[in-house]
């Protein structure tokens, strides 16, 4: 069966393992192995997950399907870029899905219980940033309501990227036609 729910400490090091097997199936072709090995390695491992279970400033959200991690969702409450105009914002830092589970609406749940997580979190527009080359995510996000707002550099290991700054309001439905 399967459920969304809040991280607990003891997923740290199942999250971790998800979290880069789904990066690097998402970006690992369009990136050098050294970037990508560095990138994970500050990124993923089970420390750093479980450092992020346990910050108040953020939500962990994992899908499970009988017990198996399949997808996640991070969301964090801090300063946002300039280009978002919000008196509260909230990012989704992250939202990924094992790549056997795609096309199955799970992205599509994960969205909604980080919505419902900015709501009650007093949110008023959400944020996050995508890699200008994933197509798929930014089709995605466009049908969820998102607009572009601007951009700004994040590096993958030694590679300066450019992420397009994605922003909606909270009270925006989140079902996709």
């Amino acid at each position: 069966m399967r459920r969304i729910r809040y991280a607990s400490p003891s997923d740290a090091e199942r999250l971790a393992a998800l979290a880069e097997e789904t990066f690097r199936a998402t970006f690992g072709s369009m990136n050098t192995v050294e970037d990508m090995n560095l990138h994970c390695r500050a990124s993923y491992g089970r420390e750093v997950q479980s450092a992020e279970i346990s910050n108040s400033g953020m939500v962990t959200l994992v899908c499970e399907d009988d017990g198996t991690l399949i997808a996640f969702a991070q969301l964090r409450w801090s300063e946002a870029p300039g280009c978002v105009s919000a008196t509260s914002p909230g990012e989704i830092q992250r939202l990924y899905v094992a790549q056997p589970w795609h096309g199955r609406g799970i992205a599509q749940d994960l969205m909604t219980a980080c919505m419902k997580e900015m709501r009650m979190r007093d949110s008023d527009v959400v944020w996050l940033g995508v890699w200008e080359r994933n197509p798929r995510a930014i089709a995605f996000y466009r049908k969820l309501g998102f607009v572009e707002a601007g951009s700004h550099v994040l590096p993958l290991g030694t590679d300066p990227q450019r992420d397009i700054i994605m922003v909606r309001p909270v009270s925006t439905p989140t079902t996709a036609p």
